[in-house]
């Protein structure tokens, strides 16, 4: 089993509709967090270590993600999938737009 965890600022609409149309995939388990102090779910060393693959929204994602939590990042695969923050949760551009994104990481 493949455990992806999704990253953007907020954790509003960009990860949540990824953990939204990703749960229930075969062979993998997702989750979503935030990497703004104001996220609905603010990132934890929890969903981390859970992680095999984090998936982040934004190259500034990764760079946060590398100066916050870089001890905790040995091992793990982080891949940016350039999706900018111009879309609202289940926008069905947005949708096609992680399908495309996040096919080479699916089982």
């Amino acid at each position: 089993m493949r455990r992806l965890l999704f990253l953007c600022s907020r954790n509003r609409w960009r990860s949540p509709t990824a953990e939204e149309i990703f749960s229930g995939a075969p062979g993998v388990e997702v989750d979503s967090a935030g990497l703004s102090s104001d996220a609905e779910v603010p990132l934890s060393v929890e969903q981390l270590e859970w992680a095999d693959t984090i998936l982040v929204m934004e190259k500034v994602h990764r760079e946060k993600l590398n100066r916050h939590f870089r001890e905790h990042l040995g091992g793990k695969r982080v891949a940016v999938l350039n999706i900018p923050d111009d879309y609202q949760f289940m926008d069905e551009d947005l949708i096609d737009l992680l399908r495309e994104r996040c096919r080479h990481y699916m089982p």
